[in-house]
């Protein structure tokens, strides 16, 4: 499918999340694991990618990470974009796989870690982008730290985020927003005022 927000870039995506929540379990025989993440297109990380496509010049050229990549939605708009690379990270053994497929299916190459990039700083790069990661306080102080670490040393840092209670709004620059069209099965409505931030230390 294609996000409604991101036509440009074919996703495989779930129509219903508990379903195919359900199922995963019942194949690992595993209880209590993390929702399939990498199955949906977040409204985050549409918005990230869509920005990052209508402006092309924030990454072409330039080395970039996507973090908690999910589907690789985010990454491989990066790389349509022009970007001379994209390492997309995310923890989830699922997600590495699915970034893989969805990049091949794109027709584009990019880099796929499971490693935790928090535990140490950010890797030489120009851009970082971030799609709808601040649903838990923990994470998101964790998270919010080593990007004000990796905004210190000169990477460009952009964040997607459709109101998540832990986003620190009071350090960022708005630069755009979009409504987003999002699944009942994980939101509390069906479209998503989404914009897109950047860290920067003059706000």
């Amino acid at each position: 499918m294609t996000p409604p927000l991101v036509p440009e870039v074919k996703l495989r995506l779930a129509h219903e999340a508990v379903p195919l929540w359900q199922k995963t379990e019942e194949e690992l025989g595993k209880m209590g694991l993390p929702p399939p993440f990498w199955a949906f297109a977040w409204a985050g990380g549409q918005a990230l990618a869509r920005h990052v496509l209508d402006n092309p010049e924030l990454v072409r050229g330039r080395r970039v990470i996507d973090l908690a990549s999910g589907s690789g939605l985010v990454g491989i708009a990066a790389m349509k974009a022009g970007a001379a690379r994209v390492l997309a990270a995310d923890i989830d053994g699922f997600s590495v796989e699915a970034i893989g497929i969805n990049a091949e299916t794109n027709g584009v190459s990019v880099d796929v870690t499971a490693r935790d990039l928090l535990e140490q700083p950010a890797e030489a790069c120009d851009v970082i982008l971030v799609g709808d990661l601040f649903y838990e306080k923990g994470l998101a102080e964790k998270v919010f730290a080593w990007l004000e670490d990796a905004e210190a040393r000169g990477i460009l840092t952009l964040i997607g985020d459709p109101g998540r209670s832990y986003l620190p709004r009071k350090k960022l620059k708005k630069l755009s927003e979009y409504k987003v069209q999002v699944t009942r099965d994980l939101e509390d409505c069906e479209v998503k005022l989404t914009p897109v931030w950047r860290l920067t230390r003059s706000f």
